[in-house]
């Protein structure tokens, strides 16, 4: 047997496996690093953060990414040298990580990394009948394998889009194996760059499992902020508590097909882009309206299209626990609050993993499928299938 095979036997067979979750988002903000301990797989998955960090990406990465990000037209040379030179990085990050946390990389049985998003084309979007649904992530797994000199799982989203699925949201797997609990329907809502969430259901059934995404979630809010205010982000909301809501760039807002289309459905800004935005405004006649009022405007599209979403699936939950950039955004979760004024919108720290390393948990428990087990059956809205290609540091 190949060495490298008979590592994957051993590892898979280990009664605790360590695990490093890897994610970055369309928010292009920096390199979530999550160093798990995982035992079980399945509904007895277990699962401990060891250790977790964000590594933010400098102007000139974000820079050179933007080049393109999100763009149908692109130099091809800039998009073939990024694959490796972002895996090379988010390699160079790892090691960084390890060492302040004083782990040698011997402890460390394999790395989920879910690399860098530069185009998500599904056909809802793309509309081009003999084209299947795509998406892209970028930053090679080779690269980091032998950066690091850790067994490396990638391009997780592939799979789900050879299996029929968008490519997204990949969260209803890991939401499902490490959050759902008997006896209690659960929403886990993610507002990154766009805004998803799962239904759990409390009877456990897998095939009444199904995520969906539900429109932007901080991505327009973080493009205006960042060509008006020429900040990251507004943090805390405290430039859109100062404005007003304005009713006819909101109705424009919504006016969208992606709204009307049924779940499950995935999207991103390749669609909710400044373009976009300044369309609404044509159409809303809302061009000369104050930048705090747009920014006003969309976080309540943010949240009322994710409340619209859940009413359009007969969903009233008791609880919902948040995570991502969003759940940060006060003046988003007081309109989420004031929609569903009987639900708890709790954080995913309340059920033990932090809101902002979730996303990268979730990567290393696709990998721990992948190693360990694989044999939960979905229904039809969930592709039932094992997801990540596997690098070898040598």
């Amino acid at each position: 047997m190949n060495t490298n095979i008979q590592q994957l036997y051993d590892i898979a067979r280990k009664p605790t496996r360590k695990i490093i979750g890897l994610m970055s988002g369309t928010s292009l903000d920096g390199l979530d690093i999550a160093l798990c301990a995982y035992s079980g797989s399945g509904l007895e998955t277990e699962v401990e953060v060891l250790r977790f960090k964000t590594e933010d990406y400098p102007e000139e990465l974000k820079n050179e990414i933007r080049k393109v990000f999100a763009k149908e037209t692109i130099s091809f040379q800039q998009l073939c040298v990024l694959n490796p030179y972002i895996g090379n990085i988010h390699g160079e990050m790892i090691n960084r990580a390890l060492e302040e946390w004083g782990v040698r990389k011997e402890e460390v049985d394999c790395i989920a990394s879910h690399g860098q998003t530069v185009f998500h084309s599904p056909k809802i979007l793309h509309r081009l009948e003999k084209f299947p649904n795509a998406t892209l992530q970028i930053g090679d797994g080779d690269h980091l394998a032998m950066k690091t000199g850790i067994i490396t799982l990638s391009d997780f989203r592939q799979k789900h889009c050879a299996a029929g699925g968008e490519g997204a949201p990949l969260a209803v797997y890991g939401d499902y194996l490490i959050f759902s609990k008997k006896g209690e329907d659960r929403i886990l809502l993610n507002m990154g760059g766009i805004a998803n969430f799962t239904f759990l259901s409390g009877d456990l059934d897998p095939e009444k499992v199904f995520a969906t995404d539900t429109g932007t979630g901080n991505t327009l809010l973080d493009a205006f902020v960042q060509k008006y205010y020429n900040r990251p982000y507004d943090k805390d909301a405290e430039i859109a508590r100062t404005g007003k809501v304005d009713e006819k760039l909101l109705e424009a807002l919504k006016n969208d097909p992606f709204f009307k289309t049924p779940v499950p459905k995935t999207t991103g800004p390749e669609l909710f882009n400044l373009a976009y935005l300044e369309r609404a405004q044509e159409a809303s006649y809302s061009a000369d309206l104050y930048p705090e009022s747009v920014l006003a405007t969309l976080c309540k599209f943010t949240a009322d299209t994710i409340l619209d979403c859940l009413k359009s699936c007969g969903i009233r939950p008791e609880k919902v626990f948040m995570s991502g950039g969003g759940m940060h955004n006060p003046l988003i979760v007081s309109f989420l609050q004031e929609g569903l004024r009987e639900t708890e919108f709790l954080k995913t720290n309340e059920i033990g993993i932090h809101g902002d390393a979730k996303e990268a948990v979730l990567f290393a428990t696709l990998a721990n499928e992948a190693l360990a087990g694989g044999r939960v059956q979905f229904g039809q809205r969930v592709p039932t299938v094992s997801m990540g290609k596997v690098s070898f540091p040598a």
